[in-house]
């Protein structure tokens, strides 16, 4: 059988980031470090912003759960931060519309939790009423001292007019510092309400103490946000001698609010990647409750958990040390897609379809594909620009059930790839009448 062709992939028009690194080490291993994971409902999360980051960067290893790839999601509206930069904030900027869905979640939350009608709506009014913005001078010091007060009775200093956009005199912004301070009274504050909805998604405990602390730390603390409402003021007509007609205008301002219902942005790992990290990098480690995970306990659970995980685990490690990235095909019906470099750089190359066999290229098929379906299949793929292969992994006849319990029947393993390609009779005849 002859070996396939690798053709060169096609590059994206518009690339808008580095390329860092393949693999999440560090060659001189100063700055190598041991990302932490767990397994939740038979998905493997990361939740650790700096682990987030480390994995994704360096070999783009994971999905985030609220972003298409990368685990980019924030809660603000890019119109509105395009509609309001000019006042200089730096906390998320959303719709009314939006921030009322939240209350509605949270009020879900807080009714499941077994609060009546009338202590949600106490709680809800308390946590959600405006609060007061530190402004600051020209030459960077702040003109209050505490950050996001709560309101008093005076209220103008907590809008942000429309007509302030262009105004650059009085720039409102939050500093880290004073954000931090305010998280700490908000979720100090010893309200068991305000906890259970500023805390909607608790953090577990992982091995590292400091880690938890983080996360827990930033799960629990309150989430400050730009709200833009409308208020109605009235305006008169020029002419005087007219009768005088007041007209509704609406306006446009930000008030800010606490976010009663947080929504956070992990990455998601597939199983493939996730033992690949763990087996192959050794810069991974999975939990399961407070237990970190054994790396042949982990090769049982993923194979319990999907039944055709050793198979498509030896392709992904196979196309992983070549140099691919590989990426789950399910939106074009095969198990991997390969990417040169990474998604955003290279569309992929191509589909892949994983098969155990023996020496004789004999077994238990996974899929087997009829010549209509692999028609199919393979048409499918050449509209995206991609090739289909097909990766028989080949094992010895004699290897048991017993071998294949651990990963380090892998070493036993062959790769045999075959790329699929669709006859036409019309260009074959063009080709030869040119020779």
């Amino acid at each position: 059988m002859a070996e396939a062709v690798f053709h060169p992939p096609r590059r994206k028009r518009r690339v808008f980031e580095s390329y860092e690194s393949p693999f999440p080490v560090d060659v001189g291993g100063k700055d190598f470090r041991i990302c932490q994971a767990e397994i939740i409902n038979n998905n493997v999360i990361v939740r650790n912003p700096e682990d987030i980051e480390q994995l994704y960067n360096k070999g783009y290893f994971g999905k985030g759960i609220l972003s298409r790839s990368r685990p980019v999601y924030s809660i603000s509206d890019p119109s509105l931060v395009t509609k309001w930069q000019g006042a200089n904030v730096n906390l998320p900027i959303i719709t009314s519309k939006k921030y009322r869905r939240h209350v509605q979640w949270a009020k879900s939350i807080l009714q499941e939790q077994g609060f009546d009608d009338c202590s949600v709506t106490k709680i809800l009014e308390n946590y959600t009423k405006p609060l007061e913005l530190p402004f600051l001078e020209e030459d960077g010091a702040e003109q209050t001292g505490n950050s996001c007060n709560r309101k008093g009775p005076n209220t103008e200093n907590t809008e942000l007019p429309k007509q302030s956009s262009t105004d650059t005199g009085n720039a409102v912004a939050l500093s880290s510092e004073n954000q931090n301070n305010g998280y700490k009274k908000a979720c100090l504050g010893g309200d068991p309400a305000f906890d259970s909805v500023a805390c909607s998604c608790k953090a577990r405990e992982n091995t590292e103490p400091r880690s938890c602390e983080m996360i827990k730390s930033k799960e629990c603390a309150p989430e400050y946000v730009l709200v833009q409402e409308e208020e109605e003021g009235s305006l008169c007509h020029e002419d005087d001698s007219a009768r005088v007609q007041e007209n509704l205008v609406k306006k446009e301002k930000l008030v800010c609010r606490r976010n009663p219902f947080r929504i956070f942005e992990y990455l998601q790992l597939s199983l493939e990647e996730a033992f690949f990290l763990v087996y192959a990098l050794g810069c991974l480690s999975i939990c399961y409750g407070e237990e970190p995970v054994t790396i042949l306990k982990l090769w049982e659970i993923f194979s319990e958990v999907k039944p055709d995980f050793k198979t498509t685990y030896m392709a992904y490690h196979y196309f992983r040390s070549k140099g691919w990235v590989p990426k789950v095909g399910l939106k074009y019906g095969t198990d991997l897609l390969l990417y040169r470099k990474g998604p955003p750089f290279y569309h992929a190359s191509y589909s892949v379809i994983a098969e155990l066999v023996d020496d004789n290229f004999e077994g238990s098929l996974r899929r087997p594909l009829s010549w209509k379906c692999l028609s199919g299949l393979n048409r499918t793929t050449v509209n995206a620009s991609k090739e289909l292969m097909l990766c028989y992994l080949i094992r010895p006849s004699d290897m048991t059930e017993e071998e294949m319990s651990t990963p380090e029947c892998m070493k036993k393993i062959k790769v045999q790839e075959l790329i699929v390609s669709r006859w036409v009779s019309s260009r074959e005849r063009s080709e030869q009448d040119e020779f």
